[in-house]
């Protein structure tokens, strides 16, 4: 008998590579992936929990499942950040799930899934892992054919008033430096074009025992045959130094773009996120960059309604904005997470205010996107093909360096190959053009 599983991805680029590995895990064990989760005799959710709304679609999707579970028999896990946070509340709100496994355990996935298999009871593993699950590059069963993630480090020591990553994902580790050279150079032999370098901040990637640090990172996967882009992400404003600046300039691989989120454009409101720097001090690595990378292609994130926003506070991160004119953003409303700072902080901006700012602020982005992209129109842009347009299957599409995606028309393309593309239209959020030689 054929054994199928599928896997619903919520949240960042750490949670679909994780669950790259768990189905690579999976599928050395004979499963076979489907997309279809009715012919699924396991479906896992892998989680998120940084913002509220991402815990309100699991339970939502959970309860959608409990017909699988009654027709089917199903064996249904949930693992990832929500997982190891809300354990007790996922077997309570929806009893049908078998397992739950924390971020540091998705390498247990085959002995769990075995254990369920003969004993037929429920599961949970959210202990803390100290070292490094390294898994073979053979055992990760990617989605993308052109682009591929790999984890340098996770966790974080920031703790931000906001965010609940060191409680889901625990303090900073670091993935042994020559681990991911290896996993990179079985990449570019397996015909990859771009690698993203991920953790929650890359920038503090050290391993003691070799002494590299995340430039000399950057700088032995640039020797890397093959692979021809490299991106990394997120970066930590406060932990971006000159030395970080430089590298990216100097070596020909890196691509010149970041996403260094701000989350607000006023001091008073990032001394309350406990962030560990000014306005003034990002806006000065901003021009920094600028000035030493003049097409660099800055993108962030914005968090609006932060408790004690005021109005004129709000107003300088909108100015911030207009200053930086970011290519990209990702914006959202303050939602309080459990065991944070801001949640024993007195969440006074009103509901309605957090959503009309959030409007506010997406519609002058859409502005800055609109007059930065028309700017590319005429122009010839390399892109990386990563498959046929999802609305409209005689356009290919793709990203250019600057990691936008650009939907265009060709001929006789493969995924993984590059084109050139001459830009001839623009959204706010994608270009569009046809292919050139």
């Amino acid at each position: 008998m054929i054994m199928r599983f599928f896997i619903k991805t919520f949240g960042c680029q750490m949670n679909e590579n994780d669950s790259e590995r768990m189905g690579g895990l999976l599928h050395s064990l004979g499963w076979e992936k489907t997309d279809e989760e009715r012919k699924a005799n396991l479906i896992i959710v892998n989680t998120c929990a940084v913002r509220e709304k991402s815990e309100d679609k699991l339970f939502s999707y959970l309860g959608r499942l409990k017909n699988y579970k009654r027709k089917n028999n199903t064996i249904i896990g949930v693992t990832g950040c929500v997982a190891q946070l809300e354990k007790d509340k996922i077997f309570e709100r929806a009893p049908h799930v078998d397992f739950i496994l924390g971020p540091h355990n998705y390498h247990k996935i085959n002995e769990i899934i075995r254990n369920i298999l003969d004993k037929r009871e429920k599961l949970v593993d959210t202990q803390w892992q100290k070292e490094w699950p390294e898994l073979s590059e053979k055992h990760v069963l990617r989605e993308s054919q052109a682009i591929a993630y790999v984890t340098i480090m996770e966790g974080c020591n920031n703790f931000c008033a906001y965010c609940i990553v060191p409680f889901t994902r625990g303090r900073e580790k670091y993935r042994p430096f020559w681990s991911i050279i290896k996993e990179v150079e079985q990449l570019a032999q397996q015909g990859y074009k771009e690698v993203q370098l991920l953790g929650q901040n890359v920038n503090s990637y050290f391993d003691v025992q070799e002494g590299k640090s995340f430039v000399d990172l950057l700088k032995e996967v640039n020797k890397v045959n093959g692979i021809e882009w490299i991106r990394f992400i997120t970066s930590h404003p406060k932990n971006f130094t000159k030395d970080i600046a430089h590298t990216m300039k100097d070596l020909e691989k890196v691509c010149p773009q970041l996403h260094l989120p701000v989350q607000a454009g006023s001091t008073s409101v990032l001394q309350r996120m406990r962030r560990g720097y000014t306005r003034e001090e990002y806006l000065e690595k901003v021009n920094y960059l600028k000035k030493l990378i003049p097409d660099i292609s800055l993108s962030t994130d914005i968090i609006v309604g932060f408790p004690g926003e005021t109005r004129e506070e709000f107003e300088e991160t909108l100015s911030l904005l207009k200053e930086v004119e970011f290519d990209n953003i990702f914006s959202f409303r303050y939602s309080e997470r459990p065991y944070t700072l801001a949640s024993r902080m007195d969440d006074n901006v009103p509901y309605e205010e957090k959503i009309n700012r959030l409007i506010e602020l997406q519609r002058l982005q859409k502005e800055i996107q609109i007059k930065n992209n028309k700017k590319k129109i005429g122009k010839i842009f390399k892109v990386l093909v990563t498959g046929k347009s999802k609305k409209d299957k005689n356009m290919w599409t793709g990203r250019n360096i600057y990691n936008q995606v650009v939907n265009f028309k060709g001929n006789d393309l493969k995924i993984g190959k590059f084109v050139n593309v001459l830009i001839t239209d623009i959204g706010p959020y994608s270009l569009r053009g046809k292919q050139v030689k």
